[in-house]
């Protein structure tokens, strides 16, 4: 499976346990049992890592979401944005850009119409802000 289809089967798997609250490993199990579902090893790493670390995931998504608030977010945003997050931070073997470029096509494909630019935009700032070019404006 390539990356990319490994990165929207996390997608899923990560916007199902964003939906129904259940952990990503009886998601998974389920999925196995009544869909047939083999999770890729990357998608697997990527939806644990999100749910592992989803209160730091948030936490950095609300510093960059300006003028909004977290529980105005779409389900389908906040998922791709904490698994853009989550890659971006963790996933050191992954360019940033990439993480991104994917986060904006799962957005353009799952997403409503403005929530691949709003993805692109956020994910920008964290990226500026890793890289140490962070502005210290006052929104």
């Amino acid at each position: 499976m390539k990356r990319r289809e490994a990165r929207e089967q996390a997608f899923i798997l990560a916007f199902e346990q964003t939906m129904n609250q259940e952990s990503i490993r009886h998601i998974i199990d389920a999925a196995g049992m009544s869909r047939d579902l083999i999770a890729d090893e990357f998608a697997e790493k990527l939806a644990e890592g999100v749910e592992q670390h989803q209160e730091e995931m948030d936490e950095i998504i609300s510093r960059y979401i300006r003028g909004w608030k977290m529980n105005r977010l779409s389900k389908t945003a906040l998922t791709i944005l904490r698994m853009a997050v989550y890659e971006i931070r963790y996933e050191k073997e992954i360019p940033a850009q990439v993480s991104a470029n994917e986060a904006v096509e799962l957005a353009k494909k799952y997403g409503a119409a403005e929530d691949a630019s709003f993805v692109n935009g956020v994910l920008a700032s964290v990226i500026r802000a890793q890289n140490g070019e962070e502005t210290h404006e006052q929104p």
